[in-house]
């Protein structure tokens, strides 16, 4: 089969075969090259061109622009971050990174983005880690508060074991050594061991 040959204006003076490269009509991003036939007064298809695409660049999508084809960058696959809460994200579109996120990580849960980079908010993690602290500490009482209660009735009731007797002891002074935990000075706090005889 003889090659087509296109006029000016891109209409086929003479019938044949012809290479044509197809984009996508949205994004414009080259998909492939196929061969057409062409009769006499007919056009190659819409969204294509006779121009061979520049070659495949690593972190680029190669695109049609109105000048002919053209590098674009893609991050598509690239997880993203929301300068706004820190929340990640996938890209899934050809073009730079859209204004409002950033491909840098946050590097704890209370970053904030100054404009240029993330800044860990330093009160926002004390308070974080304090509220943790208390809420630790407070499950800590409530399992000693267990611990001691039913032992502490064999005791009164003179009906506990000799093992029982050492086990309260050792959990009062468990609760004592809890209790002066300061939790202000979160997350540097050295938890005291609970006795681990018996099983509360």
């Amino acid at each position: 089969m003889e090659k087509a040959t296109l006029d000016k204006s891109g209409i086929a003076a003479k019938a044949g075969n012809i290479t044509v490269y197809n984009y996508d009509r949205e994004t414009r991003e080259y998909l492939s090259s196929t061969v057409e036939f062409l009769a006499v007064g007919v056009g190659i298809p819409a969204n294509s061109c006779t121009e061979t695409p520049v070659d495949a660049k690593s972190g680029f999508a190669v695109c049609r622009s109105p000048e002919g084809w053209e590098y674009v960058a893609d991050h598509r696959g690239e997880t993203v971050w929301s300068t706004a809460d820190g929340s990640a994200s996938m890209v899934g579109y050809i073009g730079e990174i859209k204004e409002g996120f950033t491909g840098g990580a946050p590097s704890t849960p209370y970053d904030v983005w100054d404009g240029n980079s993330w800044v860990t908010d330093t009160a926002a993690q004390y308070a974080a880690d304090m509220a943790a602290a208390e809420q630790q500490k407070t499950a800590l009482r409530t399992n000693a508060d267990n611990a001691i209660a039913w032992r502490q009735d064999a005791v009164d009731t003179r009906i506990a074991t000799a093992e029982e007797t050492a086990a309260l002891a050792e959990w009062k002074k468990y609760r004592v050594l809890l209790m002066r935990i300061d939790t202000s000075k979160a997350p540097a706090i050295e938890w005291p061991t609970p006795p681990g005889a018996q099983a509360s």
